[in-house]
């Protein structure tokens, strides 16, 4: 696997497809990895420069001692870009990754096409709840955390008729980085781009769960209300929507990005 390194950390990447074609990035939620977009790197591969990485203290990539910062989270997607040579990218981002989006959209708007924010908020949560979650973990680990994760990911019925795809995740969170889960809630703790997301004038299209109890509708009507160029698409999910429901979400994105 290709790797980065900068910035104190190594990032882990793939591309899929042809570097001459419009480049498209992909970046995970929070306790997960870029396997999570194998039905969107292979549907997208055949049109697009897709790049898939892990986030910071996640998959393969290191995990520096934190706490993080949203800045660092959305300064690595930039240093990633500048490492391929890419000048102008489309983004599609899930939960932590779609707050790293909006965080993009805001700050380096010069450098992608289409932000792509899901399953996602302007701020997500309160800052004691995900401060006292990151104190569990470094305290107790990641199988407590692991073991009640799907319930918040997905709805009933997809735990019920996709148990070894719940599995799988559920497996990669639990043996994933204690440190790096951590710090990345840590990060979330101070992320809040409320006041911020009326300077963004990049398309931006914001994909909401109508079962996601995590980051609900109502999140991304917000953001939606507050970007001039921006819509929404609600999907029938809870809240990782790319993997419930690939082919709605692949053909949402793909529409958006068309346009």
């Amino acid at each position: 696997m290709p790797t980065l390194t900068t910035n104190e950390v190594t990032l882990n990447y793939e591309t899929f497809g042809d570097a001459t074609k419009p480049a498209l990035i992909f970046s995970n939620s929070l306790g997960t990895n870029y396997g999570m977009w194998q039905k969107q790197f292979n549907y997208f591969k055949h049109d697009y420069f897709v790049i898939c990485y892990d986030t910071r203290g996640h998959g393969n990539s290191t995990a520096p001692q934190g706490p993080y910062r949203l800045e660092q989270l959305g300064n690595d997607v930039i240093q990633l870009l500048d490492h391929l040579a890419v000048e102008k990218a489309s983004f599609c981002g899930i939960s932590m990754g779609g707050i790293t989006g909006q965080w993009l959209a805001v700050h380096h708007p010069h450098r992608f096409n289409h932000v792509i924010v899901c399953n996602t908020a302007a701020k997500i949560g309160q800052e004691s709840a995900w401060l006292e979650r990151a104190a569990a973990v470094r305290a107790n680990g990641l199988s407590q955390i692991a073991a009640t994760a799907a319930t918040r990911w997905f709805t009933e019925r997809f735990i019920q008729s996709q148990a070894a795809v719940v599995a799988n995740l559920s497996h990669d969170l639990a043996a994933g980085s204690v440190e790096g889960y951590a710090s990345c809630c840590e990060a979330l703790a101070k992320a809040d781009l409320r006041a911020d997301l009326n300077t963004v004038q990049i398309p931006v299209l914001v994909i909401a769960g109508t079962q996601d109890p995590v980051t609900t509708v109502a999140d991304g009507e917000f953001i939606q209300q507050q970007i001039a160029n921006s819509q929404l698409f609600a999907i029938d999910a809870s809240h990782i929507s790319n993997i419930e429901q690939p082919q709605a979400f692949n053909q949402a994105v793909a529409d958006f990005i068309q346009r």
